[in-house]
């Protein structure tokens, strides 16, 4: 090892061009790289997620969840690579998630759904139509939404130009899964049928609808030949205008026009958007998995442009859009890494007190912060919060090495040493703390990149980015440290300025070293009092851990509040608008304050009975208030209005969304109802039984009203009734019955078959209403049926292919999720009965993963970092030494995050494994001296006093260049801030606090392991002593 520092070293020194060359190619290599690496927010780590829906009209939950849900689920369930599925199923539609393992391909999990999907339709009922499959998650929020308003166009024939010009172009986009549409309303064909008029003809609803299914038709007929041409053949006989619908002859004379009238009009609405209170068309741009959001973005708003500079009859505004924050978050922290860089240069300057050493780092910095770009390039890597964020805390530790090479050179000028040899000596005595260092920290960051599960391919990136940020600095730092300072004239200071800064801090220097050195005398002279005091430390970390609250992500300031409203079962659209419009006003203080600047809301998308508000806020330097305080104020007063429940979600980058302070679980069993039981009883148990718990909603409520119509088949039967007939009279005369698309204007125009206004109000009107037996004679529909009116469930839920109903908890302020669900867990395997098991959703499953995975992490790292220490210095008992300070950095930075009302979160736990290295990396400096010294004959106690003596100024160095080039994440506002911050306390917290009980307990722990190991070259003076040996005698 000595030999190649000493060669490489000296090849700096011998060929200043050749090193010089090869740091400006690292540097070239990573400025091409970044023309070509992708910019996004995280890395790719999207879930392959594939997402199947369904229509049935006129079917309830109960009939979805059995006929259609089930067949599509077993199917689904059997496609390779699934990691989980859950369905859901409500009245008319279902809905069905499948999650693949990580690395399955999307579009080959897509392909295997289409083809399980197709297979299990031959089992589905005729009725059920528009089977389709999605790349995307169905309940994946929209990162654009977009609204449509015009002052010419009536409403369906703004419906219409959405659908033929907006829409197909927005799908035509590289990375967009879906464009859902709300608040459009397109042309139909109304036929609104007379019961009374039905019944005096006498005519059967079948044989209207028969007829109706007849109003399209254009068949081909083939093709006829002759001499010199051929001719295509159809047949057509389609009718498109009311009047000709209605002159259609049902049989004998009777026509449509004797039963029903016909026109056109505007779809009946099935949801709502409004913009502040303006009634528009809402698009919402969903993005498959793995796609960039940012491109997406700027796809968008180009053909945004286009689409309004062509047609200058609507117009297309952008209420939302998550790019905005990603762009910002990005920008912060290049601003963030700047400020640290700049930082850095400062502290060196200062403690080196001269302006002209500042040279070497400052030139050592940007190659390896830019060299990393190439890596980057090259593995595939992206450009991200996380990979940038690896480059500030890399911008403390990349500059150490150089600290390191470049204080020993000068303390050797000082010595009297000529500059060219001082560069080469000083950096042969560093060389192997250089190296044991690198591949310390390399050994820690490696396991972060190679993490388990989700949180592996969330941090890959992170950990890769740092360990070769180290790799690419330990090379700089032995080869174009020593070629600059062996070129550069003497380094004595002229400026008077920093000759007074340099004379004051080492006047400074002076007395606090010598009071270090004082106290580590004492401390070394009590070894079991300083072991109690190292004992009570790691308790009290050990404590104080359990006490910070944990939570999956840090909740984020994105810009927006959305408010998510849910009414009672079977509420109208109407109800849902008049709720929606209550909470609008309630955000319009803030609009007019300038606070918001936008309310944008959407009803009835997903449910009639549901609404989603998003309030858009001022660009994050614009306003004083954050989103969490704006949040907080908001749900004191939404929390007040009766008639809906109404939760506050806000935002993380991990998963897009989160919903406060609560979590999701699910109750499994084989039956809704005494699954039902089984999740109240829990629910009850927990309020009962846990304080923390503020609400336990179980998701599970038979409060949708349903009409039962019993048909008594033996009537029926002894009428001649056919039961089809009843079926469709029921179907017609309840509902709108979509009999068949007609193609106008290029436009798929449905025809609705239904009721005249005001003939059906309520259940007896649908009893008087007569349907025609085979023998055309009519029966009234209350001879044949009875009516039951009862509650059910508007919503059945599967998860892992077992019925669910699924609960929301509410948390108090202060707990810990992590906490809370161990204590849910303990009362849940008391009080469910056998054949229920509890399942936790949402943020708590990824939580247990993500708790499970950082440990793990966390005993690699520490197995790791011990044995590649041991190697090194070919000594176990040197490798404890160094790890024997790692508790205590540990500790430090839980005591941190406890003095700043941190969580305990991905971000600040990744910081835990960080510290990790960074403990090691100055404990590695003060052993690897101190052995030197005993190489040199010294005994233990001079070894450890001539090591710190020589290493305390570097440690110092080292540790504030890293602890301040961590400032700017503590101090960072804006976009993305909370990440930093939690992540920056750790380091700048643990490492600065920690650096205190490295200076004491790394000599201590020499003091007592030390003396019972025999110095490091003993080995080798004895081998060569023995070869000597033999040598002599053969000799003789």
């Amino acid at each position: 090892m000595k030999d190649f520092g000493s060669g490489l070293t000296a090849l700096g020194v011998k060929r200043p061009i050749l090193i010089a060359v090869i740091n400006f190619l690292i540097m070239l290599a990573g400025l091409a790289a970044f023309m070509g690496v992708d910019v996004r927010e995280l890395p790719n780590v999207d879930r392959p997620i594939v997402s199947v829906r369904a229509e049935y009209e006129g079917a309830s939950p109960q009939t979805m969840d059995a006929e259609v849900t089930s067949i599509l689920e077993n199917a689904v369930a059997r496609v390779s690579g699934l990691r989980s599925i859950e369905s859901s199923s409500e009245e008319n539609n279902m809905r069905l998630r499948a999650e693949f393992r990580p690395g399955v391909d999307l579009n080959d999990a897509a392909s295997d759904v289409r083809e399980a999907v197709s297979r299990a339709e031959r089992q589905l009922p005729d009725d059920v139509d528009q089977v389709q499959v999605v790349k995307a998650d169905e309940d994946a929020r929209d990162i654009i939404q977009l609204s449509v308003y015009s002052d010419t166009l009536s409403k369906y024939e703004l419906a219409e130009r959405i659908e033929k010009d907006v829409v197909p172009e927005l799908l035509s986009i590289d990375g967009v899964a879906d464009v859902p549409l709300s608040g459009d309303q397109p042309r139909v064909l109304r036929v609104l049928i007379s019961p009374e008029k039905l019944a005096a003809f006498r005519v059967p609803i079948t044989d209207v609808i028969d007829t109706l299914r007849n109003i399209r038709f254009d068949v081909p007929a083939g093709s006829y030949k002759s001499e010199g041409q051929d001719l295509i053949v159809r047949a057509y006989a389609s009718v498109l205008q009311p009047e000709e619908i209605e002159d259609l002859q049902i049989r004998d004379s009777i026509r449509i026009r004797d039963i029903a009238s016909v026109f056109y009009a505007p779809m009946e609405a099935e949801s709502y958007s409004l913009l502040n209170g303006r009634m528009v068309v809402g698009l919402g741009i969903v993005r498959q998995a793995g796609s960039n959001t940012i491109d997406i973005s700027d796809e968008v708003k180009k053909r945004i442009d286009l689409i309004n500079e062509r047609g200058r009859d609507f117009t297309i505004v952008t209420t939302s859009d998550d790019a905005e924050y990603i762009k910002g978050a990005l920008m912060e922290v290049v601003f963030t890494l700047c400020f640290a860089m700049t930082i850095v240069l400062i502290v060196i300057a200062v403690f080196l007190g001269q302006l002209r050493a500042v040279i070497i780092p400052a030139v050592t910095m940007p190659i390896s912060l830019i060299g990393v770009l190439a890596a980057i390039w090259m593995f595939g890597f992206s450009i991200n919060l996380l990979t940038l964020l690896a480059l500030v805390l890399a911008t403390g530790l990349i500059v150490d090495d150089a600290i390191v090479v470049l204080e020993n050179i000068q303390r050797l000028r000082s010595e009297g040493k000529e500059k060219m040899a001082a560069a080469v000596l000083g950096t042969r005595q560093v060389f192997f703390a250089v190296i044991a260092t690198t591949v310390t920290l390399v050994s820690v960051f490696l396991p972060i990149a190679f993490l388990p599960g989700e949180t592996g391919r969330l941090f890959r990136e992170f950990g890769m980015v740092l360990a070769i940020a180290v790799v690419i600095s330990s090379f700089v730092a032995v080869t174009l440290c020593p070629m600059i300072a062996s070129r550069l004239p003497n380094l004595s200071e002229t400026n008077q300025h920093m000759l007074k800064i340099r004379g004051f801090l080492n006047s400074q220097g002076k007395k606090v070293g010598d009071r270090y050195f004082s106290s580590l005398e004492k401390l070394m002279a009590r070894p079991l009092l300083a072991i109690a005091v190292a004992i009570c430390i790691a308790l009290a970390g050990v404590f104080g851990f359990f006490m910070l609250n944990q939570e999956l992500m840090p909740r984020e300031d994105r810009g927006s509040v959305r408010i998510y409203l849910t009414g009672p079962d079977g509420a109208s659209l109407a109800y849902s608008d008049a709720q929606a419009r209550k909470v609008e006003a309630i955000l319009q203080p803030y609009k007019d304050k300038g606070v918001i600047t936008d309310i944008y809301s959407v009803i009835g998308r997903w449910d009639k009975n549901r609404a989603f508000i998003t309030g858009t806020l001022k660009d994050w330097d614009d306003r004083d208030i954050r989103e969490e305080d704006l949040a907080a104020e908001i749900n004191e007063i939404v929390s007040e209005m009766p008639g809906s429940q109404i939760r506050i979600s806000q935002g993380s980058s991990f998963g897009g969304g989160g919903s406060g302070a609560g979590l999701e679980l699910a109750v499994l069993g084989s039956n809704y109802e005494e699954i039902a039981a089984a999740s109240d009883l829990l629910g009850d148990a927990l309020m009962e039984r846990l304080p923390e718990i503020d609400d336990a909603r179980v998701q599970f409520d038979t409060s949708q009203p349903e009409l039962l119509f019993n048909i008594d088949r033996e009537k029926a039967s002894d009428l001649n009734v056919p039961m089809e007939r009843i079926s469709q009279t029921l179907r017609v005369m309840v509902d709108r019955f979509d009999v068949i698309d007609l193609s106008v204007d290029d436009q798929a125009v449905p025809v609705m078959v239904g009721p005249a206004e005001g003939v059906i109000d309520d259940a007896g009107d649908l009893l008087n209403i007569f349907v025609t037996n085979s023998n055309d004679e009519l029966v009234p529909l209350s001879a044949l049926i009875t009516v039951q009116e009862r509650g059910v469930s508007a919503e059945l839920d599967r998860v892992g292919q077992r019925r669910a109903v699924e609960l929301d908890i509410g948390l108090k302020p202060g707990t810990a999720l992590g906490d809370a669900m161990a204590r849910i867990r303990s009362v849940s395997d008391e009080v469910l009965p056998a054949g229920h098991s509890l399942m936790f959703l949402g943020e708590a499953a990824t939580l247990q993963e993500t708790n499970y995975e950082v440990a793990l992490t966390f005993a690699i790292a520490l197995l790791v970092v011990f044995l590649v220490l041991a190697a090194q210095f070919e000594s176990f008992g040197s490798a404890l030494i160094v790890i024997f300070t790692v508790p205590f950095g540990l500790a430090a930075a839980v005591f941190a995050l406890l003095l700043t009302g941190q969580t305990l979160n991905l971000y600040s736990q990744i910081g835990l494994v960080m510290l990790i290295g960074l403990m090691t990396k100055n404990a590695i400096l003060l052993v690897e001296f101190m052995d030197q010294m005993r190489d040199d004959g010294k005994d233990v106690h001079d070894a450890i006093m001539e090591g710190v003596k020589i290493r305390l100024r570097p440690v110092i160095m080292t540790v504030l260049s890293t602890v301040l080039g961590a400032l700017p994440l503590i101090l960072s506002a804006g976009p993305g801030s909370e990440a930093r911050v939690a992540i920056g306390w750790v380091i700048f917290g643990g490492l600065g606090l920690s650096t205190l009980f490295t200076l004491y307990f790394a000599p201590l722990g020499y003091s007592l392991i030390a003396p019972h190991m025999k110095p490091r070259a003993h080995t080798g003076q004895e081998l060569e002593k023995q070869l000597e040996d033999s040598g002599s005698r053969d000799m003789t």
